[in-house]
């Protein structure tokens, strides 16, 4: 990759993003009504102006031929993340059909009406006549579901804050599943050699996703690196003493500090080659690492901190999850990072799972300054890698894989709570301990059962209603362990969720 080519620099904010507001009517009931229907959803727009992603009011539809166009608009733009359909009055539905067949975009049908309150006193005909959206909004239900329409449909006032976050979850989902049709995914040699969970069907992921996955040898990103100047190293050394708890042996002019040097390069490196390709995801490899001196650990802590999309040993899906939350996550308190359970304390009725990786956990889980230290690692055969020393903060969180389990991709994903943890003077690296639910055996007897897999993203910042919007809207099979899991139910939704989607695939 040429240092030299134009640079994409990853954005992860909603600035650019759009949401469209579309409102259904007819030419029955005259200009003077559409008038009303026109303000009165301005005024549901207005209501909805607080929400993450900008909600663009477009005029009222009252023929096929308007709907068509204005669904393939959506399509063309790029800015466009979903649209919301509201049927103010009665809007015959046959007119919708070549249009929702044609819309490529998410959908979400808000069933709510203008007022809160109905003026029972003063209610006459023609008040019925212009507010009916529980007569429009029940005919466009109907078609979407003969049509067979993926959408979410959220019922109620826009002034309800439940309704508000409800279509929020929905936009960050929205917003989650555009980066993934637009994202290009690095993978710095393949996946770690004899383990099944990474592989996957990279081509069907591009037409289930939209991610687009390829691999780059790791020689190509060593060149980048070995290209970064002192200048460029300077000034992220200096960034690093400013932002980390430096140990003492990586301080300018101590003994290790070359090592905290060649880690500075791998970043500039990295990041160069990330920005020159437009990728908003990347892996690597410790069994692949070429010319590079140490295995990135600092460098990947920082750069899934700042939004990019990470898997370890070439696992693209991880790196996928790990992505699609950041954008979910945008503007929030918390973060998203690559995790991995590791081991147990199974102590009876105080069960904790203790997750970390090698070195690559994200910095975002935490708001304590991180110390940044340097070990040996007994893999890789490379030079001790520098890395950031944490432990995520204690708090609601979900971990969720990414599995392709032969004629589907399946997700997987756990609600926990991370936990205070106890002290760990000798585990040098970014780490969570939580305690999953509804318990341990529940919940890991599910995961297995699911064949979940090893590596996840771990999400702090949104929750599972999050997840499962995502997982809605990209029509990917969802398995959630909560609360509310039970091991015979769960096994019973398998099953279900087995025959289902061989019925949905057809013969």
């Amino acid at each position: 990759m040429n240092r030299t080519s134009p640079t994409t620099p990853l954005t992860t904010s909603f600035d650019a993003r759009e949401v469209w507001f579309v409102t259904g009517s007819q030419l029955l009931y005259g200009e003077e009504t559409l008038r009303q229907v026109a303000e009165q959803s301005q005024q549901v727009v207005d209501g909805l102006s607080g929400l993450p992603v900008q909600v663009v009011w477009k005029p009222v539809l009252t023929d096929r031929d308007a709907i068509l166009s204005l669904m393939l608009e959506a399509n063309a733009d790029d800015r466009v993340v979903g649209v919301i359909a509201w049927m103010h009055t009665f809007s015959p539905a046959k007119m919708w059909i070549r249009g929702l067949d044609a819309l490529q975009k998410p959908l979400l049908h808000l069933h709510t009406q203008a007022n809160v309150e109905l003026p029972w006193s003063d209610i006459d005909f023609d008040f019925m006549n212009l507010n009916q959206a529980a007569h429009g909004d029940r005919e466009f239900g109907y078609i979407q579901t003969r049509l067979g329409v993926p959408r979410t449909t959220v019922s109620g006032h826009v002034s309800d804050e439940r309704v508000l976050a409800r279509v929020e979850t929905w936009q960050r989902a929205a917003a989650g599943l555009a980066e993934a049709r637009s994202l290009k995914l690095a993978r710095f040699g393949d996946n770690m050699r004899g383990v099944a969970v990474t592989e996957g069907d990279k081509t069907e992921a591009e037409r289930i996703f939209g991610v687009q996955v390829n691999t780059w040898g790791v020689n190509e990103l060593a060149a980048a690196v070995a290209a970064a100047s002192d200048a460029e190293i300077d000034a992220l050394v200096a960034e690093y003493v400013e932002l980390y708890d430096v140990a003492d042996e990586l301080k300018p002019g101590a003994e290790r500090h070359q090592s905290l040097r060649d880690a500075a390069a791998i970043e500039v490196g990295l990041r160069g080659f990330l920005e020159a390709g437009g990728f908003g995801a990347f892996t690597t490899n410790f069994e692949d690492l070429g010319d590079l001196k140490q295995l990135p650990g600092l460098a990947v802590q920082r750069l899934q901190a700042e939004g990019y999309g990470f898997g370890a040993e070439g696992d693209w899906k991880t790196a996928l999850l790990t992505r699609v939350g950041n954008v979910m996550s945008a503007g929030l308190p918390g973060g998203v990072s690559l995790m991995e359970d590791y081991t147990y304390d199974l102590t009876p009725g105080n069960e904790l799972i203790l997750g970390a990786h090698m070195l690559e956990v994200s910095p975002s889980l935490t708001t304590a300054k991180p110390r940044l230290e340097i070990h040996p690692l007994g893999i890789g055969g490379k030079d001790d890698p520098v890395r950031l020393v944490f432990t995520a903060d204690p708090g609601p969180a979900v971990v969720v894989s990414l599995a392709d389990v032969r004629d589907r991709f399946r997700l997987v994903a756990n609600v926990v709570e991370n936990v205070t943890s106890p002290d760990l003077p000798k585990l040098p690296v970014g780490r969570a301990v939580w305690r999953p639910a509804p318990d341990f055996a529940t919940s890991s007897e599910c995961w297995l059962a699911a064949g979940g897999a090893h590596h996840t993203a771990m999400l702090t910042a949104v929750g599972i209603e999050a997840v499962a919007e995502f997982a809605r809207l990209a029509e990917v099979e969802l398995l959630v362990i909560d609360g509310e899991t039970t091991t015979r139910g769960f096994e019973r939704e398998l099953r279900w969720n087995q025959a289902y989607h061989k019925l949905a695939q057809g013969f």
